[in-house]
């Protein structure tokens, strides 16, 4: 590789220094390595913190400095680049960086000489239809969360696989996870762990109110429909989507929001042999 991309929170003085660092280690070395500060502002633009307009087509990888979560940001602005990710994390250990900043330059040297693989990634894109016919889209590399909004009282979601109605749940949530997301949200919830590269939709209820609900794996060519289905008090029941923790949306009963496997893909740099068993056990402890 020989163009590069800093992606960085440059709100964080460490994290200015390690950018600043490689830039120097790169340029020195004839790389081209470029960067953006990423403010939070174009959420209207269609991006959370990093506007693909300002990334060089030709860009071979970006380099992502901080910890999963900056990589998903960085992930869902950029999926239409189809470029390559090399996460670096700034504190603890990640499921998506692949290295510390102690190890930089042994990464950044690997990148150089052709010396790692690429793992891809699957996405969800989620699209949200309103009763006035208004559509909400967005992606996600981890989850597609939907929740109650407003009273505390729990929803009647009732699902749909490829249009055929699979379950109804009485519960404060949906979970609908791809590989990736099954270390997040997904595992907290009581959802299995999966391994993060295959090609599966998870389907875990938050806090159902039966003693034998489980978690659903799907084929990730499945389309799901998740449709709010009435309250026992009252007609109209209140929820809200959420994308990877992000960008959201709230919608009611009779309004449906349909999740699928997204044609986009994260494509992560991989450089060491540490495996994803390796790095869950050390999660696990």
């Amino acid at each position: 590789m020989d163009r590069f991309y800093i992606i960085a929170n440059s709100q964080k003085e460490e994290t200015r220094k390690m950018r600043d660092t490689i830039v120097r280690y790169l340029e020195e070395r004839g790389r081209r390595c470029l960067y953006q500060e990423a403010d939070g502002t174009g959420e209207k633009e269609g991006y959370l913190y990093t506007n693909p307009a300002l990334v060089p087509d030709d860009t071979e990888g970006v380099i992502v400095l901080g910890g999963d979560g900056t990589v998903i940001q960085a992930a869902r602005d950029l999926a239409r680049k189809d470029v390559a990710f090399l996460g670096i994390n700034m504190g603890n250990l990640g499921y998506l960086t692949e290295t510390d900043s102690a190890r930089y330059r042994e990464a950044l040297d690997c990148l150089m000489e052709g010396r790692y693989h690429l793992e891809r990634r699957m996405m969800l894109d989620g699209e949200l239809v309103h009763a006035d016919g208004q559509v909400f889209r967005s992606r996600a590399l981890n989850d597609i969360v939907i929740s109650r909004s407003g009273a505390l009282r729990v929803i009647n979601f009732n699902i749909y696989v490829n249009g055929r109605h699979l379950n109804s749940y009485h519960a404060d949530g949906m979970i609908i996870s791809t590989p990736t997301g099954s270390t997040g949200y997904n595992l907290s919830a009581g959802g299995p762990i999966v391994e993060p590269s295959a090609d599966m939709l998870l389907i875990t209820p938050i806090c159902a109110h039966t003693l034998n609900t489980r978690s659903i794996v799907l084929s990730g060519e499945d389309t799901v429909e998740v449709l709010i289905g009435p309250g026992r008090k009252i007609a109209r029941e209140q929820a809200a989507v959420t994308f990877d923790g992000d960008t959201f949306s709230e919608f009611v009963t009779g309004e449906r929001i349909v999740v699928k496997k997204s044609r986009r893909s994260t494509k992560l740099i991989r450089i060491n042999d540490s495996s994803f068993l390796e790095i869950l056990s050390k999660k696990l402890k």
